[in-house]
């Protein structure tokens, strides 16, 4: 697998069959990506989906299916919509859709729903704006920055995870990036926690 961090929360997944965007939103660079097979989004929210940019893409990607969330499809009325417990086959690669809510910032709030997306699997686990558990994942995305988080419980979802790799995202609001990649690094077994450079695929 090639995995190609466009910041933010967007990932270019490259499969043995399949080239697929995750969370295309606004603190994410993805204009250009061309020979997409799919789109998946996890959320409404606009640090992971932004719907003036998605429609362009889409025309430059003619045969990419567009996959979002139950609450993102008011939005995005004509997507497939994922809910938790679907398998979808996208260009020869399996798609899992895991999770349900958005993690709570306060109380109950945001609500909304957030679909994590397990690849292949297994290879790849996008969670989204949360935690959600999963076992045998190969490479995980984890979020070090956000109001629905604090350090210490994307430490524990590593650990709880046990991945191969684990890809520290969803940094695109904080001035020191490094410092929350080091941090989740230094407090990982050993090795596991890799930062990409942002635009350069890389083969994990």
């Amino acid at each position: 697998m090639r995995l190609t961090h466009l910041g933010h929360a967007c990932l270019l997944v490259e499969t043995a069959t399949a080239r697929l965007l995750i969370d295309p939103g606004v603190l994410s660079t993805f204009d250009d990506v061309r020979g997409l097979d799919a789109v998946l989004v996890t959320h409404q929210h606009a640090d992971h989906v932004d719907p003036d940019r998605l429609g362009p893409l889409l025309a430059a990607n003619p045969r990419a299916t567009l996959v979002v969330d139950p609450d993102t499809l008011d939005a995005l009325p004509t997507a497939t919509v994922a809910r938790p417990g679907d398998r979808l086959t996208l260009a020869g690669s399996t798609v899992d859709v895991l999770g349900g809510l958005h993690a709570a910032v306060y109380n109950d709030i945001p609500g909304c729903t957030n679909v994590a997306y397990l690849i292949d699997d297994g290879a790849l686990l996008h969670p989204g704006d949360s935690f959600t558990p999963a076992s045998d994942v190969d490479i995980l995305a984890v979020a070090v920055d956000g109001p629905w988080l604090k350090l210490a419980e994307a430490v524990e979802y590593v650990h709880n995870v046990r991945p191969r790799v684990a890809i520290p995202m969803h940094e695109g609001e904080t001035t020191d990036p490094a410092k929350y990649a080091g941090m989740l690094a230094a407090f990982s077994p050993e090795g596991v926690v890799r930062s990409l450079p942002r635009g350069a695929a890389t083969s994990l």
